[in-house]
């Protein structure tokens, strides 16, 4: 079991374990044991919750079932040998650690509409010339990526190939694979979770 998973958990409780307490619990955690994860932004810190209404439904965009392919296409499960496809609880896991970067692989436009909170915007199409804001050293084409961080990708969701294109982008620029996850999931699975977005920043 990778790293990740093994301290997912922990690491999110204590996280929740800061906030104040309510005088309700909520009805819907995000897992038995976490009620919500605060994250810290450039705006502040920002509360990751699932919403409480037990009738809300996902509504709008990301309610659609099926778009035109191509371009939207179902992604694979894996979007490149040796690097790891992640769900919500480790994707909130690497929000929580300062070490990791989160990052919001689709073009501005979307990102500004939401976000998930804590993440950072750098679009699919610059990726590979800004890995310098994710350690590596040098400039595109001469990329020394043995410092880099971990780093976990999403886009739109299982039809987006936003994010998979990125990794594709950075490993070729040297970035290693065992360092980047990939949330395949997206935006669509985290609101079909009810989790909390905030609007993108330029």
């Amino acid at each position: 079991m990778h790293w990740l998973v093994g301290v997912a958990v922990s690491m999110m409780v204590s996280v929740a374990a800061t906030a104040p307490a309510s005088s309700q619990e909520p009805a819907v955690k995000i897992s038995p044991d976490v009620p919500s994860v605060t994250v810290e932004t450039d705006e502040g810190p920002v509360v990751i919750e699932r919403i409480q209404d037990t009738d809300n439904e996902v509504s709008g965009y990301y309610a659609k079932t099926s778009r035109e392919c191509p371009p939207f296409c179902i992604q694979p499960a894996r979007a490149a040998d040796g690097v790891e496809t992640i769900g919500e609880l480790e994707l909130l896991d690497m929000l929580a650690d300062e070490n990791v970067r989160v990052i919001d692989a689709r073009t501005l436009e979307w990102h500004l509409e939401e976000t998930i909170p804590g993440s950072t915007h750098i679009p699919y199409t610059e990726v590979a010339g800004r890995l310098d804001e994710l350690g590596c050293v040098g400039a595109a084409g001469a990329w020394d990526c043995s410092g880099a961080m971990r780093v976990a990708l999403y886009c739109n969701g299982l039809w987006c190939g936003q994010s998979p294109t990125a990794i594709q982008a950075m490993l070729r620029e040297g970035y290693p694979a065992d360092r980047i996850f990939y949330y395949r999931g997206g935006m669509q699975a985290w609101k079909i979770l009810g989790l909390t977005t905030v609007s993108g920043t330029m």
